[in-house]
């Protein structure tokens, strides 16, 4: 059962006293006057905190200064009490120039890490498990920080929730779950959302505390989040706060509250926590009327000027140019290409091979590198990648985790934030589908929205052509090479796939690395040892020609210089072209060799109805069409999922469709 403890807690020195007062208050007039903003049609949106003010002030009044806190939509206490600046802070609210996201997201979508501070997405429940990695960066590091992650009662339900929750007990990390239990979501009373009687009771089922707390008592707040980081810090694991409060207003302002029973208002109004800290100051000789007026009238007159201020700011301006050149962080790559004649001396080395001394190549380099993923440890991967990892750099930088995809990437992104270099093992990759929120929208905006930087590596085998069937075969780079911020990587040789996923771990950006499964024991080149990198985002020559050009990648480099090599022999000479990196991909490669050979097949294993490749032919249509002999042609997997049988997978792919198509292409 969740513990909670009814008696009141002791108020500090008049001076701390009076100073939690001023920070319990102060949001709340930040809000009032937001509201008649909002009502002047000089705010979009607005999200009230109204009546939880306690929960926020009391998280951040509570937690040391270097302590995380991830806050949410109704946390303005949290921002304020952590000194962010209050013109900042309002340029924010009121989408002007010189606020953080400088109009890239709105209300509390970002983070300031010299604050430590790291806000929400709107997909609720996303950034429970970022506190994970916060949290195990800190127990890494040895240091006493704890995370502290809100949550509504509503998003409990979510995944990422139990992921998160799980992933903290399993790993004991210093992370604190602070529930905000306002009795709705959005619409949807608590009564219809669990069936627990509190959601502190989730706790027992993963082995951790539950804590149910009055919310709207900022010294019972301060309390019980003191006690449970104590705990964290003295490396007992986490703790559940749940914190019965209650939302005085909609949702958001436009969604009203027809839908709540007046006397639930009536009734929480009494509990109101602003009115309730009064009384205790009041009752104890702590403050006055006359000091409360007075305290009220400066604090309205700061806001009052400061509003002002940022009304009068400028909209925010920018140019097409700085926010591509805004989309990544600046990579920290610095290639190092090894020698024609190193390569040459170089063993013979198998791709999956080649992957396995590349990881290790990068963890021994950087210490801060580590490895996330199921049975990747003892066990070695599914595919025996980290096969003796753990004997070389122990279980703290390879670890196993629970079959969680979301709350890997999760704690992943929370790892980059705070300086570490992760990698996550997809299993295959087909399960990154559930992990697909924190790639696309958690890692892959972040550096945009509020110049945070995750350098987060995640690895998923893919491909079929072992009869593995739908869910363990799919290529998967289509989902990805439409979002901004992330890159994709698809080496189709075992150098490149060495050279590029060192090269995809010293970046600092979040990166997809896709590596076929076929090619693991089949795909055979000399890999010279030792480090070296190559460039992202720039594609090779497999092979030369003239008569026509071949894009492609992954295995599809594998069947084109097959191809080719046919051709060859009839005295037609097709140039390949290996992109090796899709997103960002090497335009002025593929054009310029299709302008030298005025003819151009796209090829991927994918099935061809929105693969990749139609993104390249359209390129190619558009800036190489005077130089074009041929229309463009596309070649892909059957618009199926991928079957099973041999025959059936045979049929599927586009391998032996290869070489007719090249012919029909050349005799056009």
């Amino acid at each position: 059962m969740p513990t909670s403890s009814p008696a009141p807690a002791a108020l500090p020195s008049r001076e701390a006293s009076l100073a939690l007062y001023r920070s319990l208050l102060f949001p709340r007039l930040i809000e009032e006057k937001m509201l008649i903003l909002l009502r002047q049609g000089k705010l979009s949106k607005w999200f009230s905190g109204i009546g939880q003010e306690a929960i926020a002030v009391g998280v951040a009044s509570a937690l040391e200064a270097d302590d995380y806190i991830l806050p949410m939509h109704r946390n303005l206490g949290v921002f304020t009490t952590r000194g962010v600046d209050l013109l900042t802070l309002l340029r924010q609210l009121l989408g002007r120039q010189g606020g953080i996201t400088e109009g890239r997201d709105r209300t509390f979508h970002w983070g300031r890490l010299e604050h430590h501070l790291v806000g929400m997405i709107s997909h609720l429940g996303a950034m429970l498990p970022v506190a994970d990695g916060l949290g195990l960066a800190a127990q890494l590091a040895g240091t006493r920080q704890v995370a502290a992650t809100f949550t509504g009662d509503g998003s409990t339900s979510e995944g990422d929730f139990h992921e998160a929750v799980n992933l903290a007990a399993v790993w004991k990390l210093p992370v604190l779950f602070i529930i905000e239990n306002n009795q709705y979501g959005l619409s949807t009373p608590v009564t219809e959302q669990y069936a627990c009687r509190d959601l502190a009771d989730k706790g027992v089922g993963y082995g951790i505390p539950g804590v149910v707390a009055d919310g709207n008592d900022l010294l019972e707040v301060m309390r019980v989040v003191g006690e449970a980081a104590a705990r964290a810090r003295a490396g007992d694991g986490p703790t559940i706060l749940e914190f019965k409060t209650f939302r005085m207003r909609g949702h958001e302002e436009a969604s009203g509250t027809a839908y709540v029973p007046k006397q639930l208002f009536e009734e929480w109004a009494q509990k109101d926590p602003i009115a309730r800290f009064e009384r205790t100051l009041t009752d104890t000789g702590l403050l006055t009327d006359d000091e409360r007026t007075a305290l009220r009238a400066e604090l309205k007159g700061l806001i009052d000027r400061t509003v002002d201020e940022a009304l009068a700011s400028p909209e925010p301006s920018s140019t097409p140019e700085r926010e591509l050149a805004d989309v990544y962080a600046p990579s920290r790559l610095t290639v190092r290409e090894p020698a024609a004649a190193a390569i040459e001396a170089a063993p013979e080395m198998r791709y999956v091979d080649a992957i396995s001394d590349g990881l290790r190549e990068a963890m021994r380099a950087n210490p801060q590198v580590l490895l996330l993923g199921q049975d990747i440890a003892e066990y070695g991967g599914a595919f025996k990648i980290t096969e003796g990892f753990v004997d070389e750099f122990g279980k703290t930088r390879v670890r196993n985790t629970p079959i969680i995809e979301s709350g890997a990437i999760g704690a992943a992104m929370g790892l980059g934030l705070a300086g570490y270099v992760p990698m996550v093992e997809m299993q295959f990759g087909d399960f990154i589908t559930c992990g697909f929120n924190q790639i696309v929208n958690n890692l892959a905006k972040t550096h945009y929205r509020w110049g945070g930087r995750v350098p987060v590596v995640v690895r998923a085998p893919v491909g079929g052509g072992t009869g593995a069937g739908p869910y363990h075969s799919q290529n998967v780079e289509a989902w990805f090479t439409q979002v901004a911020g992330l890159k994709v990587v698809a080496p189709a040789t075992p150098f490149d796939a060495k050279g590029l996923l060192i090269a995809a771990l010293e970046d600092g950006n979040p990166v997809l690395y896709l590596e076929h499964k076929l090619l693991y024991r089949s795909a055979k080149g000399r890999v010279p040892a030792g480090h070296y990198t190559l460039p992202l985002g720039r594609a090779r020559i497999a092979r030369s020609g003239i008569a026509a050009t071949i894009v492609t990648y992954g295995v599809g480099v594998v069947w084109a210089l097959e191809a080719a090599a046919m051709l060859a022999a009839e005295g037609i000479e097709v140039e390949v072209i290996d992109l090796r990196t899709l997103l960002p991909w090497d335009k002025d490669a593929v054009l310029t060799s299709v302008k030298k050979t005025s003819r151009a097949l796209v090829l991927h294993e994918a099935p061809l109805t929105g693969g990749f490749g139609g993104e390249i032919a359209a390129a190619i249509g558009e800036e190489a069409f005077s130089w074009l002999d041929a229309p463009v042609t596309r070649l892909g997997s059957l618009d199926t999922p991928i079957p099973f049988a041999k025959i059936l997978e045979e049929n599927f792919m586009p391998r032996k469709r290869l070489l007719p198509a090249l012919r029909a292409l050349l005799a056009y």
